[in-house]
C-alpha cells in the first residue's frame, strides 16, 4: 500500500512540477535552436575597399587584373626612410589564375604628409634575374599593385620603391624570397 501511495504521490509532484514549468514560459518564448534561423553573410559582398594588408576586389586591384583569389605570400617588406616606415611591399599569389602580383602600401602617416611621391613595383624571378609586371607612378595614391605575373614556378619576390619628392635617390624593399 505504501508503494501505491508513494506512486500516486510521485505522479502528482511530477504533474505540479510540468504545470508550473509551463506556467513560468512566456507564451511565444524562444529558445536556441528554435524558430527560423538567420540568414547567412553573403560571401558575395566584399569590401572594395583599398587596405594596409591588401584587398585583390579593391578597384586598384580590379584595374590591375588581379585575380580575387590572391593571397598574400611570404613576409611583407618595408620600406623605411631614418628609421621611420614608408611603405610596405608584399607579393601575392592567386591559386585560380596561376600568378604572382606585387603589392605596394604607402603608410598613412607618410601618405598624409609628403604627396607626391614616385612609386616602383614589380615581381622579381630570382632564375632569370628579371623584374616581371614592372610599373611606375607618379602621384598621390597609396595602393599600388602589379598585374599578373606567370613566375609561380619560380623563385619570386616582390620589390618595390618609394621617393618622395625632393630625394634624389628612392627608398627599397624586398619581400621575402618564395618558392
Amino acid at each position: 500500500m505504501q508503494s501505491a501511495m508513494t506512486k500516486q504521490l510521485s505522479k502528482g509532484l511530477l504533474a505540479a512540477a510540468a504545470t508550473s514549468a509551463l506556467i513560468l514560459l512566456p507564451a511565444g518564448a524562444a529558445f536556441a535552436g528554435s524558430g527560423p534561423s538567420a540568414p547567412a553573410p553573403d560571401k558575395t559582398k566584399r569590401s572594395v575597399a583599398p587596405s594596409p594588408a591588401g584587398n585583390p576586389v579593391s578597384k586598384k586591384a580590379v584595374a590591375a587584373g588581379v585575380c580575387d583569389d590572391a593571397v598574400e605570400i611570404g613576409q611583407k617588406g618595408l620600406i623605411k626612410r631614418d628609421g621611420t616606415t614608408l611603405a610596405s611591399v608584399k607579393q601575392f599569389y592567386s591559386k585560380k589564375c596561376n600568378e604572382n602580383y606585387g603589392y605596394l602600401w604607402v603608410w598613412e602617416s607618410f601618405h598624409q604628409n609628403a604627396k607626391p611621391y614616385d612609386v616602383t613595383l614589380g615581381v622579381y624571378n630570382y632564375t632569370s634575374d628579371t623584374t616581371y609586371g614592372a610599373n611606375a607612378w607618379k602621384g598621390t595614391q597609396q595602393e599600388f599593385w602589379t598585374k599578373g605575373t606567370a613566375t609561380v614556378k619560380d623563385c619570386t619576390s616582390a620589390v618595390g620603391t618609394l621617393r618622395p619628392a625632393g630625394a634624389p635617390q628612392p627608398y627599397q624593399a624586398v619581400s621575402q624570397k618564395r618558392c
